[in-house]
């Protein structure tokens, strides 16, 4: 239940804050205020409904199924840059008229599945490099292949870590792990030296004054929007950013509004909204009833984890911008509805958990 209420407050808050930080720009661009609100309101309502169904599935399916997914999610990467959509200089989405949705998004839970499916399969095994270190390096090496190629750097980045943390929880040896560190830093290295829009991104993190109404816009804007909210915000729909300074505010960058509007203090109650969370989530992997609900909570909750960190301290400056969006506020129906279905599959672990001793 606790893990429940706080899935559901998060996306009533997101609904509420996307639909102030998006008014502007759907009104100056559709003349329909509403349209992206209603747009993610019906994904949301969808979504929950959808969580609901999965929570009642035997998450047991899941590891049957791993393969199949997994297979799913690279043939659907595969389609990317032969029927993919273009925006912004990289294809990354797949348009089939009634639904588009990027294909990285399901690779993510591809991962999750397969690697906690192998490594249930092969506990004792896991020390040594056929069952520790091989399946899991061929499965990460593909998808990042085929993320190269359209390009997408936050994506390969997050399927990268969550693919390294769910072996070291999984028990792969650690000079292993070692090793796989200092490849995925080399394999950075090249793309950084081979897609040179990234080091711009660096540049612009770096000294966004150098280029203030180009590449380092997006910075210095979300830096005014953060500073001009002090400790309790211009007030719920206030916001002066959203209109037209701000790019992607209702997106990649929301948080911004969210620190505008509602200040240090309505920014800190939803990241201590977002860390209950994922704590509720490892509390749950650790009481889960097998090793394979474990790893399958634990890849869920590492991914939420890994895509709230990496936005807040994207629009904060903490870090270059990569282009991940916010769990549950930022704009897109299709992401929102596959967040809530993970959620999904975490309460139907939860309602098979392991009783635990009272007192």
């Amino acid at each position: 239940l606790p893990y429940l209420l706080l899935t559901l407050l998060l996306v009533a808050i997101g609904l509420l804050v996307l639909f102030s930080a998006s008014y502007a720009r759907a009104y100056y661009e559709t003349k329909n205020a509403a349209s992206v609100f209603v747009n993610q309101l019906i994904f949301a309502v969808m979504g929950i409904g959808v969580m609901w169904l999965i929570s009642r599935v035997p998450y047991e399916w899941y590891q049957k199924l791993s393969l199949l997914i997994l297979a799913a999610s690279i043939g659907l990467l595969v389609l990317v840059p032969f029927i993919g959509t273009e925006s912004g200089g990289a294809t990354r989405w797949l348009d089939f008229g009634f639904v588009s949705f990027q294909p990285s998004e399901i690779a993510k839970f591809g991962v999750i599945c397969s690697f906690a499916a192998i490594m249930a399969a092969h506990t004792r095994d896991m020390k040594t490099i056929r069952y520790g270190v091989a399946p899991y390096v061929v499965i990460l090496g593909i998808i990042a292949v085929l993320l190269y190629l359209e390009p997408h750097m936050s994506a390969t980045l997050i399927i990268l870590a969550l693919g390294f943390i769910l072996m070291t929880l999984g028990g792969t040896d650690w000079k292993y792990l070692v090793g796989l560190v200092i490849l995925g830093c080399l394999l950075v290295a090249v793309y950084l030296l081979t897609k040179g829009y990234t080091g711009g991104r660096i540049s612009a993190w770096l000294h966004p004054e150098n280029d203030p109404l180009d590449k380092g816009l997006q910075v210095l804007q979300s830096q005014y929007a953060i500073g001009s909210g002090g400790l309790l915000g211009l007030g719920f729909g206030r916001g002066r950013q959203k209109y037209l300074y701000l790019p992607e505010e209702h997106n990649d960058f929301i948080f911004a509004i969210v620190c505008e509007e509602l200040g240090l203090i309505g920014a800190t109650i939803i990241m201590l909204l977002f860390a209950a969370l994922i704590l509720r989530g490892y509390w749950i992997a650790l009481h889960a009833r097998d090793r394979f609900g474990s790893l399958l909570v634990v890849g869920v909750t590492t991914l939420i984890a890994l895509q709230t960190f990496l936005n807040i301290g994207v629009v904060t400056g903490l870090l270059p911008t990569t282009g991940i969006s916010l769990p549950f506020f930022s704009y897109g129906g299709t992401a929102l509805s596959m967040q809530l279905a993970e959620m999904g599959i975490v309460l139907s672990v939860s309602r098979q958990m392991k009783p635990t001793k009272a007192g």
